[in-house]
């Protein structure tokens, strides 16, 4: 990845997803017509919901499903709500959940869904009806041997429970195993919500162990305080580590001697969601939490955040991915020249699928776990990827990203030259 500053720059995010494939694929020296496979999502469905508004109009909302691949087993992947939905987003999130869930050794493909919409002006009215309007029209493509939904950005356990319910209805038969991430009483898993930000956290103690660093003498910035963010800093936190920096749209707080975590969780749920005039911190910069001094730092966000423009400016020793795609191509070549270790999203943030994939077997199985038996597997699971992709790494003398995207493909054509290509 050395000359890639050279080249020119990818103009979508699927390209980017595309580039990361070509580079695994060339180094493993797979077969050309594999790669032409591969690289194409099976199916990709677009709908247009009516939607009447609470003030009697009409809108009509743009939703997609694509499915990348079901070579593996169904496919998996969450339901954002966003007003910058679009298809080469939705492309791109779903090739990531094929290469995440072959990462883990999970037996599902990639899949994503969205709907273009601001759901920060809608009511919960609006919501619900563009949810099962959305599941209604998607009935064919869902389903728990087919694809199974999850939360992503702007979508939650409600929005779960209404795809669940609207599902049943049309089925006539309680089906919960149709998503992921619902509310435990209706057969959600315990330990689901936290279990990115816990995977986040794991993976980051098991690059610091290879790298031989401390976590008791480190420090940590966070861009992102969501859901994923405030828990990786609380896992984080809990091993060690002082975290000294946070972001979220709003805002960022700055403390040298640690914030404390919890009181700031607490903080945000009185406050909107929202950091701003957190009193055990003071004001900094948003722009200038990327390149904060610190030894971890966990981009939690949106994608395409650290770039070619700021990379150089990133002085942690370890990146860990919380956040989808966050890292650019051209920006991963200049962090690994740098000598800093990127945990890749795939590896990184996917904690969540992995419980998602114990909740779909608690819901087939009809029994369910503790969460301390969850998190004991979460642990087994993540620990087992990460050595995987480590041990790749080491190989093929190659960073992780580039490490994980040879084992996801490899995982994957294995079992598609088993199974053949029907034709």
């Amino acid at each position: 990845m050395a000359n890639l500053r050279s080249r020119t720059i990818p103009v979508s995010t699927y390209e980017y997803v595309l580039h990361h494939l070509d580079e695994a694929a060339k180094k493993i020296k797979l077969d050309p017509n594999l790669l032409r496979i591969i690289k194409e999502p099976r199916k990709i469905t677009m709908v247009k919901l009516p939607i009447q508004m609470d003030d009697g109009t009409f809108q009509v909302f743009t939703g997609y499903r694509v499915q990348h691949s079901i070579v593996r087993g169904p496919g998996k992947g969450g339901i954002r709500y966003h007003p910058n939905v679009n298809l080469d987003e939705v492309k791109s999130l779903s090739a990531w959940m094929t290469w995440k869930c072959a990462v883990t050794g999970i037996p599902f493909g990639g899949a994503k869904g969205g709907v273009t919409c601001d759901p920060k002006k809608m009511s919960k009215g609006e919501l619900e009806r563009l949810t099962r309007r959305y599941t209604a029209d998607m009935i064919d493509v869902i389903g728990p041997e087919k694809d199974i939904p999850a939360p992503d950005v702007n979508t939650n356990e409600q929005t779960m429970a209404w795809i669940m319910d609207t599902y049943c209805m049309h089925t006539r038969n309680y089906t919960s195993s149709v998503v992921t991430g619902k509310p435990v009483v209706l057969g959600g898993s315990r330990g689901r919500h936290d279990a990115t930000g816990n995977g986040v956290g794991i993976s980051v103690r098991e690059a610091a162990r290879t790298l031989g660093i401390d976590l008791n003498n480190c420090t940590a910035a966070i861009q992102g305080f969501g859901n994923v963010g405030s828990i990786a800093a609380k896992s984080l936190v809990s091993m060690g580590v002082k975290i000294v920096a946070v972001s979220d749209v709003n805002g960022a707080l700055e403390n040298k001697k640690g914030i404390d975590i919890e009181a700031l969780i607490a903080y945000t749920v009185k406050n909107k969601g929202s950091i701003v005039g957190f009193p055990g911190a003071k004001e900094y910069s948003s722009s200038k939490i990327l390149g904060y001094k610190c030894d971890i730092l966990i981009p939690a966000a949106l994608e395409n955040v650290i770039t070619k423009k700021n990379a150089a400016q990133v002085k942690a020793k370890i990146v860990g991915e919380g956040a989808n795609g966050p890292t650019t191509p051209d920006a991963d070549a200049i962090l690994y020249q740098n000598g800093i270790t990127v945990i890749p999203d795939i590896l990184c943030n996917a904690g969540g699928v992995t419980v998602s994939y114990f909740e779909w077997v608690q819901d087939r199985l009809g029994y369910f776990w503790s969460e301390e038996d969850v998190n004991h597997r979460l642990e087994e699971h993540m620990v087992r990827a990460f050595d995987d992709v480590y041990t790749v790494s080491k190989e093929f003398k190659c960073s992780l990203r580039l490490a994980s995207y040879i084992l996801a493909i490899k995982r994957v054509t294995d079992v598609l030259l088993l199974r053949g290509v029907y034709a």
